[in-house]
């Protein structure tokens, strides 16, 4: 079992940054990859970012690319998503996700641990 908690959501301006954080517990962190997901209300749940066990392989979804940044501390069990030149595009609720493996992932089977999700609102 993992237990996810994120922290970091907010409102800010178009062209801002925000940090988010999701802190792990349970099975040992450093074994499993993570994801980020976000959904805006009346769309689907969308991939953001995945990172692998140990940090080296790194995936974004299309709308990220080049924006968000995914990065982990295995020693402080927390997974972070730095989002930059923030859009109004990027309002939704974000997630964080332990994968049920060590690689990084992008499809949503993949993933069956969830937090409970915390807000970002981009304003124009």
């Amino acid at each position: 079992q993992v237990q996810l908690v994120e922290s970091g959501g907010g409102l800010v301006q178009a062209g801002g940054s925000l940090r988010l954080s999701c802190a792990a517990s349970g099975r040992t962190f450093g074994t499993y990859g993570m994801g980020w997901f976000r959904q805006a209300p009346g769309k689907e749940r969308e991939f953001v970012a995945a990172i692998s066990y140990g940090g080296g392989g790194t995936l974004y979804g299309g709308s990220v690319q080049g924006r968000f940044t995914i990065s982990r501390d295995n020693a402080k069990n927390t997974v972070y998503l730095q989002m930059n030149s923030l859009e109004v595009e990027d309002t939704a609720v974000y997630y964080c996700a332990a994968s049920s493996g060590r690689a990084a992932r992008r499809d949503y089977d993949d993933y069956p641990y969830w937090g409970q999700g915390t807000q970002v609102t981009v304003s124009s």
